[in-house]
This record gives C-alpha cells, structure tokens and sequence, in this order.
C-alpha cells in the first residue's frame, strides 16, 4: 500500500515543482527593451534645380523630299538618234546638258524655208514702200486723196507679212534647239522611259528626275513644340534666314549629321494629325552640304530634327525623369522629408524639363522611382552625379 501510494504522488510533486519553478522564472524575468526608433528612411537619388539661359530644342522627324521634282516631257517629235551616258537611272545631270537628240534634219530644213520666207517678206516691204512713194509723188496735187491711192493699207500689210515671217522663223530655231532635250536644273534622274532609236511625239515623257540644288523635310509640330520655337502660324522666313536646324540619321553604318533652316510654317492644321507642319530647307545636299564623312542628304531618307527655338533667361530645369504624371515633383526638404509638388511646365525633352514656376534653384529633386509616396515620409537623398561619378570610376 504505501508503495502504490508512493508511485502515485511522486508524478503530482514534480508536475507541482515544474509549475512553481514556472511562475518563479515568469515573475522576476527581465522587462524587454523598448525601441523607439521611427520607420527606416527610403534611398532615393536626387539631382538639384539648376538655373541658367538656355536655348530651347524641338526634337521631331521627316523625310527628305526633293523641293523640285518633274517628269521630262518633249515639245518637238521625231526619233531618237542620241543619248547621254547619264540618261540612266541615278544620272547626275547639269542644266542644260543633252540627255537626248531628236533628229534633226526636219527641223533644220523648216529653219531654211522659214529665213527664206523672211527675205521674200523683206522684199514685199520694199515693194510696197517704192508703189507708196510713186502714188505719193503722183497725188501731190490732190487735195484730200484716199489711203487707198496713197498705198498706205498696202504697205501695213506688207509690214505684218515680214512680222509673221519673222515669228515663224523664231519658231524654226525654236523647234530647232528643242530637238536637244535637257532639264534646266542641276539633278538626278530617277526613272527613264525611252531609248535610241524610239520615235517621240510632242508632249512624250521621257524621264523623271528631280532637282539637287535644295531639298525640304517635312516636319510634324505639336502645340507644344511650336510654343518652344515662338513662331507664328504661316511664318515664312526671309531669304537665307530661318532657325537653325541639325538633321541627322544612321546611313552606311555611321551616324551622319546635316545643317539646315527652318524657312516656313503651313498655314492650316493638318485635319486629320492634328499637327502643324514646317519646312526645313537643305542647300548643295549633294555638294557642298554633305556631312562631315561626304555623306549627301538623299531623297527619301528619313531623319531626325534638332531645332533651336527660343532662348531663355533665367529658367529653372531638372531631369525629365524627375518629371512624374501630371506635372508633379518629388523633393526632399531640410528635414529628409517627401515633398509633393506640382509645376509650370514650359517645355520638355528627352533629358530634361524647363520648369516655369514651382520650383526654386538649388532645391533637391527626386530623380528615382518612390513606391507609394506619401506626403512627409522620411527619405534619405544621395547625389545621383556623385554616385554616378564614383561608378564610373571603379
């Protein structure tokens, strides 16, 4: 019996010490520490306002068209007896070079026939001034005598004979150096259509070509972009003045780069873009105005614009990627804290926003991506420049 008792309160004792020894460590352990430290700061680069005077730049896009483009056609007929070396596709021609010659031999026998009727008219003249004369000296008695009897009618009409025989040999030498078809511009040729020994009636199409002494771009402006170049709508600029522009594209695996004017605007919004278009004018493209590798600015290539716009005094920038949505700016203030601010802005590009008020130079903008900004949230600011600096020293 007492051992049956022994086993049954033995387990009791040590569950009892077990709970005792419990509360005794729970009532004099140590209180934790409190911390009362506040959230982590979030990192974020930051870039300062700069201010300074700086020329506005719209950047667009065109393709390079000939300012002047033709299909050759012919004046006189006949058959083809010659063709120039550069009557191919590509040629390279000068005003006034034969491309083509027409037969001549018509023509010249129509220039015979035509310096003969002049000489006949010339005789009939002298004529009809001799009869004048005669019935002059033979009326002088008369008191009143007629035109008629004076021979006066008869001498007019032999003065408009030689008149129109003189116009029909202008015609003659005309039809003549026609037979010799050239373009009467510096260009390139870019389809033919006809060949030696082809027959041609007047008015035929043999070639097109277009002129090499200036070409345009066409470009599109936003509203935007047209405020940066403070240009009126139709503007047009005055011989050999215009804002200046940089054209540039990726050719022959170089990036090559031309100089030309803004020299006009339309006159109308584009209906259905929505967009204004100006003009952009290249001299000598395939002379003295290719670029600095000898590259010309061709026909049909498209290309980037560079335009310098308006200059500005004063004005405050800062990175475009510290521009958010909806014209908003983060800052850090003298406090580390978020700043939620939205500005003016006046004009925008690629690397950088020209702000119009809202901002201050000197003050530290946010160029980096912050998750669910809230108005004074903590930050920490490191100089995007001097981190950038260091990297690329390393």
């Amino acid at each position: 019996m007492p051992a049956a008792l022994t086993r049954l309160v033995t387990p009791l004792l040590v569950i009892a010490a077990s709970i005792g020894i419990y509360n005794l460590l729970h009532a004099t352990k140590p209180e934790p520490e409190k911390s009362e430290e506040g959230p982590r700061p979030i990192s974020v680069y930051t870039a300062p306002v700069t201010q300074s005077d700086i020329t506005l730049r719209v950047h667009t896009s065109g393709e390079v068209r000939a300012r002047t483009e033709i299909d050759l056609a012919t004046q006189v007929g006949g058959r083809i007896i010659t063709v120039s070396d550069e009557f191919t596709e590509g040629g390279q021609v000068r005003p006034g070079t034969a491309l083509l010659q027409v037969e001549d031999t018509d023509y010249r026998l129509a220039l015979r026939q035509a310096e003969a009727r002049v000489a006949e008219a010339h005789v009939r003249v002298e004529q009809a001034l001799a009869d004048a004369d005669v019935a002059r000296k033979q009326l002088r008695n008369e008191a009143q005598p007629s035109k008629l009897a004076l021979k006066i009618p008869q001498v007019a009409e032999a003065k408009a004979g030689l008149e129109a025989a003189k116009a029909n040999l202008e015609q003659a030498r005309l039809n003549l150096e026609r037979t010799a078809i050239s373009l009467p511009f510096s260009g390139r040729l870019t389809a033919t259509h006809v060949d030696i020994g082809q027959y041609i009636t007047p008015g035929t199409v043999v070639a097109s070509a277009f002129s090499t002494d200036v070409v345009e771009v066409r470009l599109p402006l936003a509203d935007a972009q047209l405020a940066s170049l403070a240009l009126p709508i139709g503007f047009t600029a005055a011989p050999g003045e215009g804002l200046p522009v940089t054209l540039s594209a990726k050719v022959s695996g170089l990036e090559q780069q031309w100089q030309g004017r803004l020299v006009r605007l339309d006159a109308a919004i584009d209906p259905d873009t929505r967009m204004l278009y100006g003009i952009v004018e290249v001299t000598e493209p395939y002379g003295a105005n290719v670029s600095a590798s000898g590259m010309p600015l061709a026909v049909g290539l498209f290309v980037a614009a560079d335009i310098s716009g308006r200059r500005l005094q004063g004005a405050h920038t800062i990175p475009r990627d510290a521009l958010r949505a909806g014209n908003i700016v983060f800052l850090v203030d003298q406090q580390s804290k978020l700043q939620i601010r939205e500005v003016k802005v006046i004009h925008s590009s690629p690397d950088r926003a020209v702000i119009g008020s809202g901002l201050q130079a000197g003050e530290r903008i946010v160029t980096s991506p912050v998750r669910n900004p809230v108005q004074g949230m903590a930050l920490l600011a490191i100089d995007r420049d001097s981190q950038l600096a260091r990297e690329s020293a390393k």
